[in-house]
């Protein structure tokens, strides 16, 4: 292990492309994974930022954005769940928005309670900012759909599907990936939507104790007209749809993968060059008595030291990247498992690089210091 770091300190110069190979090729997984896992984040944006436990709609309803109207009293389903303390109404549905200087946008409106303890409302909704909604025909709209929708900021009026709306305030971050997220109270949105007053397009419920979540969703399923799911099983049922079902997933998963090849074949052909530039000083290890085993191990050795100095430089760019893109406005995910995901990947691939090197070492003979 010391030789081997003492060699790679010595020859750094040689080894160097094959670290910047390593630390590329990191890079580029885990920016492909987070910005995978961030575009598809979007399409469950408005369950994750919610506090419901329990999300009840159609059956088999594949993703938030695909749903059709149900009974508003399936409440009384919910309701009776001894777990259960709380049960709303939540309306979602995607509309044209017709901009007045020409064009069409699409924009989906949430409606939600908007009283305090409400389940369905996005945190970043301010107690002043849901009591400015309460007011019919009132839309709080994210501050970078503002050009997108042809609006002049907070107080502006439009037309949206023949009715009267306007804007009362503005947030942040909450950028549809599709169009801007239109969010009201749920009068406001059945209006919009064109939902009667005994409908709703999903009910949410919050239990007492969240961990018995899983548990009412079973019982509730015994109900063959609806669907129920945990908040963490809507949200990833939403993201799985639009990563696997739609041709925008295959191409980004793709996209994904061929980042993890090129980086493998980079990293491989660097390290099958470095160890092809020291066979002479392998050639003297083996006219010295070393035996192979302990050369090829060596070899693999210093592979892994590579691995790990390109991980240590990958790690920084990495975030760097990613504040970079959520500057420019794109939206990427870092969690701790992409990162390991990545790091594993990344140090897997400069062990088989070792490996594949290792073909080099065929002609290592002590013949070799006479030419």
């Amino acid at each position: 292990m010391s030789f081997a770091l003492a060699t790679l300190w010595h020859e750094r110069s040689r080894y160097l492309p094959g670290i910047l190979a390593v630390a590329f090729s990191a890079l580029l997984i885990a920016v492909q994974g987070g910005l995978l896992l961030g575009i598809f984040s979007v399409f469950a944006l408005p369950i994750d930022r919610c506090r419901a436990d329990l999300w009840v709609s159609y059956p088999g309803a594949p993703s938030i954005d695909l749903c059709v109207p149900i009974p508003q009293a399936w409440e009384a389903r919910l309701a009776i769940q001894p777990e259960v303390e709380r049960v709303e109404t939540y309306c979602y549905g995607t509309l044209f928005w017709g901009k007045r200087g020409g064009g069409i946008e699409t924009c989906s409106v949430i409606g939600t309670r908007l009283d305090e303890g409400t389940l369905g409302a996005v945190g970043d909704l301010t107690p002043e900012l849901r009591s400015r909604l309460m007011e019919p025909g009132s839309i709080v709209v994210d501050e970078s759909a503002i050009d997108e929708l042809g609006l002049s900021g907070v107080g502006d009026v439009a037309e949206l599907r023949g009715c009267r709306v306007r804007v009362v305030g503005l947030v942040r971050g909450l950028r549809g990936i599709a169009g801007a997220y239109i969010f009201c109270s749920v009068p406001t949105a059945r209006m919009l939507l064109r939902l009667g007053q005994d409908q709703a397009t999903f009910l949410l419920a919050r239990c007492r104790r969240p961990g018995d979540a899983a548990a009412v969703v079973e019982r509730l399923r015994g109900y063959e007209n609806m669907s129920a799911f945990t908040r963490d099983e809507f949200s990833l049922r939403s993201r799985l749809h639009w990563l696997l079902k739609t041709k925008a997933g295959v191409a980004l998963g793709c996209a994904a993968l061929l980042g993890l090849i090129v980086g493998a074949a980079v990293t491989s052909q660097t390290l099958s060059a470095a160890t092809a530039a020291s066979l002479r000083e392998l050639a003297v290890l083996e006219a010295l008595g070393i035996p192979t085993w302990r050369i090829q191990a060596l070899v693999l050795t210093q592979s892994f030291w590579v691995g790990l100095l390109g991980l240590g430089l990958a790690l920084p760019a990495s975030f760097g990247s990613a504040a970079l893109m959520q500057a420019l406005g794109a939206r990427i995910v870092l969690p701790a498992w992409v990162l390991g995901s990545a790091a594993a990947l990344t140090l897997t691939m400069a062990l088989l690089a070792g490996l594949v090197s290792l073909r080099s070492l065929r002609r290592v003979e002590p013949a070799t210091l006479l030419r």
